[in-house]
């Protein structure tokens, strides 16, 4: 967010709109500058679950890398729209880049990692290794 001015007797109201984002209604306000999908994260008794909420992007605009045990989903996006008539030329572009990081935990087989994407959300299936998985529970006998 672009800093506010404080000192309201040396500047106009009007550069303090602006500074503040009000100046023209939708631009610079929260809804434009937050493009950071939300995820939810979900622990089952077999693995982990990473769903991404992405509407409007396809498979192809994600790309999911895993270095280190650091598990990073990014994505980047441009869209170009051109309208040409007689007299008027409008161009639109629009720009939509994220990258979210997840330290997995060394329980993770990391080989077996898969993922999906379906109607908005992709989803990144994270398998447990066996000696990570709950065990139901036993009665030992006291001897």
């Amino acid at each position: 967010m672009l800093p506010t001015l404080r000192n309201r007797t040396a500047w106009p109201n009007l550069v303090e709109e602006f500074f503040n984002g009000n100046l023209f209604p939708g631009f610079m306000d929260s809804e434009t500058r937050n493009t950071l999908p939300a995820v939810n994260i979900v622990e089952g008794k077999e693995d982990y679950k990473i769903e991404v909420a992405a509407p409007g992007l396809n498979k192809e605009d994600f790309k999911i890398n895993l270095e280190n045990n650091v598990l990073t989903i990014s994505s980047e996006k441009e869209e170009k729209n051109e309208d040409k008539d007689e007299k008027v030329m409008r161009r639109e572009f629009s720009y939509c880049s994220f990258s979210r990081s997840f330290t997995l935990p060394y329980t993770v087989n990391v080989e077996k990692i898969k993922a999906t994407h379906k109607d908005g959300i992709l989803q990144v299936l994270i398998p447990k290794k066996d000696e990570a998985k709950e065990k139901p529970a036993r009665e030992i006998k006291i001897l």
